[in-house]
């Protein structure tokens, strides 16, 4: 495996594993939505 695919491996192994860590540490964080906006209350859709 040349130095290049290697440097390219690192850096894919880094993006992906901190990206993990960064959710990780988000969602322990903040685990719950503190406010909904407003709306959403719509009438169910019924059928023809």
């Amino acid at each position: 495996m040349s130095a290049i695919a290697i440097t390219f491996l690192i850096i894919a192994a880094v993006v992906v594993w901190g990206g993990l860590v960064a959710s990780i540490v988000f969602l322990a964080r903040r685990p719950e939505v503190e406010a909904y906006p407003t709306g959403g209350e719509d009438e169910p859709v019924t059928g023809p």
